[in-house]
């Protein structure tokens, strides 16, 4: 079983590492391709396509002018311990994954990414904002989902097949993301969990700063419980979440987490 989330937006390139294990991206000369044309646009372009304000557009202009090619290049980073946002603090990898963890973690954890298509959490990746919904024009399409392709679901395709335990996705991606994947070719059964919060007075709803952290939650779990059976996802208690059979369908358990008075 392989479970797949999102980059992040907010990046750590400073704080000390848990391991030094590494690996290079699978698809690597296409995020070249990538970096080639991001390289090429002007600031106030980049600025436009990703609604960037000036200072963040010249800093990913910046990024993009001076990424390093190579497979092993200095100050690259781990991706699981790259990105920063609300998923990987969910997640919390750096605090919780011991070496044997971040190695079980290659065989049943993707990182859906623009710029990289897919990772694997030690893949090392340079710093760059590159959001999959980009309209990039590219010789291969109009943006990124054309330019990806079949590419990615290939990669997963191999990668479920390779992964212990039951062939099964679970989609812990944003709907932004999981748009990359053609999961009609899959060839394995998607999973797609929903969190809901709740209190008194409040019916349980989606609350996106909640979800994001505990799909993350559920990513690092699945990791360090090696969770490798759909059935077993029903066991997860994470940030006081609860599975609710009423509300669940086979592919898409619902787990609800109800605030005290």
């Amino acid at each position: 079983m392989l479970a797949v989330v999102s980059p992040a937006k907010s990046l750590d390139f400073t704080s000390p590492l848990p391991t030094r294990k590494r690996s290079e991206p699978e698809l690597l000369p296409h995020a070249r391709e990538l970096v080639d044309v991001m390289a090429a646009q002007p600031p106030a372009r980049i600025a436009a396509l990703m609604r960037l304000s000036p200072a963040l557009a010249d800093l990913n202009a910046a990024r993009f002018r001076e990424w390093d090619p190579s497979p092993d290049p200095p100050g690259a980073r781990p991706a699981v311990l790259a990105f920063a946002g609300d998923t990987y603090r969910g997640m919390r990898a750096p605090e919780t994954f011991g070496e044997r963890d971040f190695t079980h973690a290659q065989k049943t954890l993707r990182i859906l990414s623009g710029l990289y298509g897919l990772l694997r959490p030690l893949d090392l990746i340079q710093p760059y904002r590159l959001e999959m919904g980009t309209r990039l024009a590219t010789a291969r399409g109009e943006d990124l989902y054309d330019f990806w392709g079949d590419r990615i679901t290939a990669a997963l395709r191999e990668a479920v097949h390779a992964s212990p335990g039951t062939t099964a996705l679970v989609n812990l991606a944003s709907q932004e993301y999981f748009r990359s994947v053609r999961a009609d070719t899959l060839e394995a059964r998607v999973i797609t969990p929903v969190f809901l919060d709740g209190g008194p007075g409040i019916d349980p709803r989606v609350v996106s700063f909640h979800a994001k952290r505990a799909r993350g939650a559920m990513a690092g779990w699945i990791v360090r419980e090696r969770v490798t059976a759909a059935r077993a996802l029903t066991g997860f208690t994470e940030l006081g979440y609860r599975y609710d059979p009423e509300r669940s369908a086979p592919d898409g358990p619902v787990f609800v987490r109800m605030a005290d008075a």
